[in-house]
Protein backbone atom coordinates (compact mmCIF):
# COMPACT_ATOMS: atom_id res chain seq x y z
CA UNK A 1 0.00 0.00 0.00
CA UNK A 2 1.65 3.40 -1.23
CA UNK A 3 -0.76 5.69 -0.13
CA UNK A 4 -3.71 6.27 2.79
CA UNK A 5 -6.42 8.30 1.04
CA UNK A 6 -9.86 9.42 1.29
CA UNK A 7 -11.62 6.22 0.81
CA UNK A 8 -9.50 4.45 3.16
CA UNK A 9 -10.18 6.75 5.98
CA UNK A 10 -14.07 6.93 5.03
CA UNK A 11 -14.12 2.98 5.34
CA UNK A 12 -11.96 3.06 8.57
CA UNK A 13 -14.43 5.84 9.76
CA UNK A 14 -16.81 3.37 8.97
CA UNK A 15 -16.51 -0.29 10.12
CA UNK A 16 -14.76 0.86 13.89
CA UNK A 17 -18.67 0.40 15.16
CA UNK A 18 -21.81 -0.32 14.16
CA UNK A 19 -20.41 -2.72 11.82
CA UNK A 20 -23.38 -4.27 10.23
CA UNK A 21 -24.56 -8.11 10.63
CA UNK A 22 -25.45 -9.37 6.90
CA UNK A 23 -25.04 -11.70 4.87
CA UNK A 24 -22.52 -9.20 3.04
CA UNK A 25 -21.61 -6.55 5.51
CA UNK A 26 -18.87 -5.15 3.05
CA UNK A 27 -21.55 -4.72 0.52
CA UNK A 28 -24.14 -2.55 2.79
CA UNK A 29 -20.84 -0.73 3.41
CA UNK A 30 -19.89 0.14 0.14
CA UNK A 31 -23.69 0.74 -0.49
CA UNK A 32 -23.53 3.31 2.21
CA UNK A 33 -20.50 4.81 1.06
CA UNK A 34 -21.29 5.24 -2.81
CA UNK A 35 -18.48 2.45 -3.52
CA UNK A 36 -18.35 -0.87 -5.25
CA UNK A 37 -18.28 -3.96 -2.80
CA UNK A 38 -14.89 -4.70 -4.81
CA UNK A 39 -13.52 -1.79 -4.08
CA UNK A 40 -14.75 -1.93 -0.23
CA UNK A 41 -13.24 -5.27 0.63
CA UNK A 42 -9.75 -4.51 -2.19
CA UNK A 43 -9.01 -1.53 0.52
CA UNK A 44 -10.00 -3.21 3.77
CA UNK A 45 -7.29 -6.33 2.32
CA UNK A 46 -4.73 -3.60 1.96
CA UNK A 47 -5.40 -1.81 4.74
CA UNK A 48 -4.98 -4.95 7.01
CA UNK A 49 -1.84 -5.93 5.22
CA UNK A 50 -0.36 -2.65 5.53
CA UNK A 51 -0.94 -2.64 9.45
CA UNK A 52 -3.52 -0.12 9.54
CA UNK A 53 -5.90 -2.99 10.04
CA UNK A 54 -5.28 -5.06 13.12
CA UNK A 55 -8.33 -7.17 13.49
CA UNK A 56 -11.93 -7.08 12.56
CA UNK A 57 -14.49 -9.18 14.66
CA UNK A 58 -17.14 -9.00 17.28
CA UNK A 59 -16.18 -7.18 21.06
CA UNK A 60 -17.72 -9.49 23.48
CA UNK A 61 -18.54 -8.94 27.41
CA UNK A 62 -16.31 -11.81 28.78
CA UNK A 63 -18.57 -11.84 32.23
CA UNK A 64 -22.02 -12.19 30.02
CA UNK A 65 -20.34 -15.18 28.49
CA UNK A 66 -19.53 -16.47 31.78
CA UNK A 67 -15.65 -15.65 31.89
CA UNK A 68 -13.74 -13.52 34.04
CA UNK A 69 -11.35 -10.77 32.83
CA UNK A 70 -8.61 -8.98 34.52
CA UNK A 71 -5.93 -6.48 33.73
CA UNK A 72 -2.07 -6.83 34.02
CA UNK A 73 0.63 -4.78 34.85
CA UNK A 74 4.47 -6.28 34.46
CA UNK A 75 7.83 -4.69 35.05
CA UNK A 76 9.37 -5.72 32.00
CA UNK A 77 13.30 -4.85 31.70
CA UNK A 78 13.71 -2.68 28.67
CA UNK A 79 15.74 -5.27 26.75
CA UNK A 80 12.90 -7.83 27.07
CA UNK A 81 10.26 -6.12 26.05
CA UNK A 82 10.04 -7.50 22.76
CA UNK A 83 10.33 -10.89 24.10
CA UNK A 84 8.12 -10.80 26.79
CA UNK A 85 5.03 -9.23 24.52
CA UNK A 86 5.72 -12.70 21.71
CA UNK A 87 5.15 -14.90 24.64
CA UNK A 88 2.31 -13.17 26.22
CA UNK A 89 0.56 -12.80 22.89
CA UNK A 90 0.50 -16.53 22.44
CA UNK A 91 -2.47 -16.70 24.92
CA UNK A 92 -5.39 -16.63 23.18
CA UNK A 93 -6.90 -14.98 26.03
CA UNK A 94 -4.87 -12.06 25.74
CA UNK A 95 -7.03 -9.38 24.03
CA UNK A 96 -4.15 -6.54 23.52
CA UNK A 97 -1.27 -5.18 25.45
CA UNK A 98 0.75 -2.01 25.39
CA UNK A 99 3.41 -0.15 26.95
CA UNK A 100 2.78 2.62 29.76
CA UNK A 101 5.89 5.10 31.10
CA UNK A 102 6.09 3.06 34.09
CA UNK A 103 8.04 1.28 36.21
CA UNK A 104 4.84 -0.89 35.28
CA UNK A 105 5.67 -0.77 32.06
CA UNK A 106 3.46 -3.93 29.77
CA UNK A 107 -0.04 -3.54 30.46
CA UNK A 108 -2.51 -6.54 29.11
CA UNK A 109 -5.57 -8.00 29.29
CA UNK A 110 -6.46 -11.50 30.32
CA UNK A 111 -9.93 -13.28 29.45
CA UNK A 112 -10.92 -16.74 30.44
CA UNK A 113 -13.34 -19.30 32.21
CA UNK A 114 -12.01 -18.78 35.34
CA UNK A 115 -9.29 -16.55 37.66
CA UNK A 116 -7.35 -20.02 38.63
CA UNK A 117 -6.27 -20.08 34.89
CA UNK A 118 -5.37 -16.94 34.28
CA UNK A 119 -3.37 -17.44 37.72
CA UNK A 120 -1.95 -20.41 36.52
CA UNK A 121 -0.90 -18.75 33.14
CA UNK A 122 0.66 -15.58 34.89
CA UNK A 123 2.92 -18.20 36.65
CA UNK A 124 3.57 -19.70 33.12
CA UNK A 125 4.88 -16.43 31.54
CA UNK A 126 6.82 -15.84 34.74
CA UNK A 127 8.76 -18.93 34.35
CA UNK A 128 8.81 -18.91 30.57
CA UNK A 129 10.43 -14.71 30.35
CA UNK A 130 12.01 -14.54 33.85
CA UNK A 131 9.63 -11.79 34.68
CA UNK A 132 8.54 -11.98 38.43
CA UNK A 133 6.45 -9.23 38.99
CA UNK A 134 3.55 -9.25 37.44
CA UNK A 135 0.26 -7.53 38.64
CA UNK A 136 -2.95 -9.13 38.95
CA UNK A 137 -5.78 -6.44 38.29
CA UNK A 138 -9.21 -8.20 38.46
CA UNK A 139 -12.26 -6.58 37.02
CA UNK A 140 -14.27 -5.50 39.53
CA UNK A 141 -16.77 -3.20 38.03
CA UNK A 142 -16.65 -3.21 33.97
CA UNK A 143 -17.42 -0.10 32.06
CA UNK A 144 -17.49 -0.21 28.22
CA UNK A 145 -16.66 3.49 26.44
CA UNK A 146 -17.22 3.55 22.70
CA UNK A 147 -14.03 4.45 21.63
CA UNK A 148 -14.52 6.01 17.75
CA UNK A 149 -11.71 7.37 16.04
CA UNK A 150 -12.42 10.25 13.38
CA UNK A 151 -10.37 10.35 10.52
Amino acid sequence: MTKFDDIDKMIINRIQSDFPIAERPYKVIAEELGLSEEVVLDKVRNLKEAGFIRRIGGNFGPEKLGFTSTLCAAKVPSEKINEFAEVVNKYPGVTHNYLRENDFNVWFTFISPSMDEIKSNLEQIKKDTGVEEILNLPATDVFKIRAQFKL
